[in-house]
């Protein structure tokens, strides 16, 4: 599979915007808040990007082993302290994606089970 995703993993993608004034604090913040998400289970690759037609908007993307292993990362103490303050800068708008690779089947909308 491409990019070293699997069937079942999910993205999860933060989108923020930046004023030029505190880009700086704001990067290590985020680089922060990656470390502090990268050491928890269930955490496969995090990428942090700029975009380039317009600076002021960032990016963090990271990939999970599946929803719960996301949820409980969030639960996490450290990453309560360090990751959730510049998470809650987030851009208000669904963030977490299933991967879908060719042929593979992809998450039914439908009620489920908690059992």
């Amino acid at each position: 599979m491409a990019f070293g995703t699997r069937v079942g993993d999910v993205l999860v993608v933060n989108r923020f915007r930046v004023t030029p004034q505190e880009q700086d604090a704001f990067r290590d913040a985020l680089e922060d808040a990656r470390a502090a998400l990268a050491a928890c289970p269930g955490f496969v690759s995090g990428t942090i990007g700029r975009n380039v037609d317009e600076p002021a908007l960032w990016v963090l993307a990271t990939t999970w082993e599946g929803p719960g292993a996301y949820r409980r990362a969030l639960s996490s103490y450290d990453v309560k302290v360090r990751a959730v303050p510049v998470l809650g800068r987030a851009v208000d708008e669904p963030g977490a994606y299933e991967v879908v690779e060719p042929g593979a089947a992809i998450n039914e909308a439908r009620a489920r089970s908690l059992g």
